[in-house]
């Protein structure tokens, strides 16, 4: 079965799901980053961290009137990712740290789809470049790892083109594993 890898990125309303939204989600396919999907999300009544906003610029009562129904959102999603993987393929969820991302796609698919088409396949890019680059942990912030493999060291906050450049930075770790760059 042949791995087809997805960058995906998420902007929430704070640390956690359960508790805080999910508020936008970002996706493309690694090998082509113009097969691509993005929603805004409907917040709901869900908390919110005034942090967590300041870093997104997403408004919750401007979402609230234009957002996606989250069900709606995570249903198109799970649908475009089967759709975007070619038949035979296995889907791989790939994010800069994908904890943070993996736990809140995993749990909105979970609640609103009642499955994950990335099943338990999620790949970390800090962790791919603490290995790749003999990097220690606290040597794996974007710019640190930006700075070591090439690629932008700084996100726009906006969940598809952060996916994107997640998915560049994520190629140009491989190539580096693969010896086509030093």
């Amino acid at each position: 079965m042949a791995d087809v890898y997805f960058s995906v990125d998420v902007e929430t309303s704070g640390p956690v799901p359960g508790r805080y939204a999910l508020l936008s989600i970002g996706a493309c396919r690694v090998d082509d980053p113009s097969v691509a999907f993005y929603s805004e999300l409907d917040p709901g009544d869900a908390e919110i961290d005034p942090e967590a906003l300041e870093v997104s610029g997403l408004c919750p009562e401007g979402l609230a009137e234009t957002g996606e129904a989250p069900a709606a959102a995570l249903a198109r999603f799970a649908e475009w990712v089967e759709a975007a993987t070619p038949p035979g393929g296995r889907p791989v969820f790939v994010a800069f740290n994908a904890p943070f991302d993996w736990m809140f796609v995993a749990e909105a698919l979970h609640r609103h789809v009642g499955r994950n088409p990335f099943g338990h396949a999620a790949l970390d890019i800090k962790a791919l470049a603490m290995g790749a680059g003999g990097l220690a942990w606290d040597a794996t912030s974007l710019a640190s790892v930006a700075a070591r493999f090439g690629g932008e060291a700084r996100l726009p906050h906006h969940a598809l083109e952060d996916a994107r450049l997640q998915a560049d930075l994520f190629c140009r770790i491989i190539d580096h594993l693969q010896g086509r760059t030093p």
